[in-house]
């Protein structure tokens, strides 16, 4: 209500009591101020919080992450670093509750950084790779996409006896040799939970040795994984013998229902004294064969 002074007087409004003064608005209006304030900083630790984990994510983080896809088969022993660049053992066992274990001299260091709508990984490894490897990984709606881009000549070449880590039958044979991955183009699409090989790869056993022979050498070999177009999922295993006294074939196939495989090993007429032990534990003897069965 507003009251006018007359009579040549000056007037002046004067504003109804409400209860409320100037000091309750500074307040009110400061509490706001404050609450903004303090929305504001809570989102900015939040969207902190996660840039530095994603920026620092431990390379154990990676690690585990192998682990886990191989069922504790390879391992990324001592990881250092972060999942972006960091470094590790790389070590073979055979998977959880295993006493077997071989690892590789050194440590394989790893760069990821993005690349278009993926990712890639550049892979170190002074002792077994054949300078730096390129892997492109292309993550998606339930896929995962793995694309080698491989160096000239050779990818890898490992000593066979980090087999022995995988357990039975390779720490048995006590094999000696290189084991060596040549392929022109590899890649791998998993979705849901079926990979799709595209390309080939060769996998070369190079004068390979045992332990369990007197022979100095047994020979060398070739194992090639080859998609197969005309059955999409499953793809193609064939072994063969380069040379040497101990005589390996096979066919098979990698699917959704794992690996099929059928072969023989035999020896030489000259050679089947030396090893017939050998011959026992590879598979199943008939005659002066040993037939070999996986899956």
């Amino acid at each position: 209500m507003i009251r006018r002074k007359r009579k040549g007087r000056f007037w002046s409004p004067t504003v109804a009591a409400t209860g409320w003064g100037d000091s309750t608005y500074a307040e009110m209006s400061w509490d706001k101020s404050r609450s903004a304030a303090t929305r504001w900083a809570l989102a900015g630790i939040v969207v902190g919080a996660l840039v530095a984990l994603i920026v620092f994510a431990p390379a154990a983080w990676l690690a585990s992450a192998v682990a886990s896809a191989t069922n504790e088969r390879v391992l990324l022993a001592d990881a250092r670093g972060t999942v972006w660049s960091g470094s590790a053992v790389a070590v073979l066992t055979g998977g959880p509750g295993s006493r077997d274990a071989s690892s590789l001299p050194g440590r394989i260091e790893w760069t990821l950084g993005l690349q278009g709508l993926g990712l890639a990984l550049n892979a170190r490894h002074a002792c077994c790779l054949n300078g730096t490897v390129a892997l492109q990984v292309r993550p998606g709606f339930g896929t995962l996409g793995v694309t080698l881009v491989p160096p000239p000549g050779w990818v890898g070449q490992w000593p066979s006896a980090f087999l022995g880590g995988l357990g039975t039958p390779w720490n048995t044979l006590q094999l000696g040799g290189v084991v060596r991955l040549v392929s022109p183009a590899l890649k791998l699409e998993s979705a849901q939970g079926r990979w799709v090989v595209e390309g080939r790869a060769d996998m070369e056993l190079v004068s390979v040795s045992s332990r369990l022979t007197t022979l100095e050498t047994l020979g060398s070999y070739k194992l090639t994984l080859t998609g197969d177009a005309a059955t999409p999922g499953t793809s193609q295993l064939s072994l063969s013998t380069q040379d040497g006294a101990l005589k390996l074939s096979g066919n098979g196939t990698w699917g959704p229902g794992g690996v099929r495989f059928r072969g023989e090993a035999s020896a030489a007429p000259t050679d089947e004294a030396a090893l017939s032990n050998l011959l026992n534990i590879i598979g199943r003897r008939d005659g002066a064969k040993s037939v070999i069965t996986i899956g």
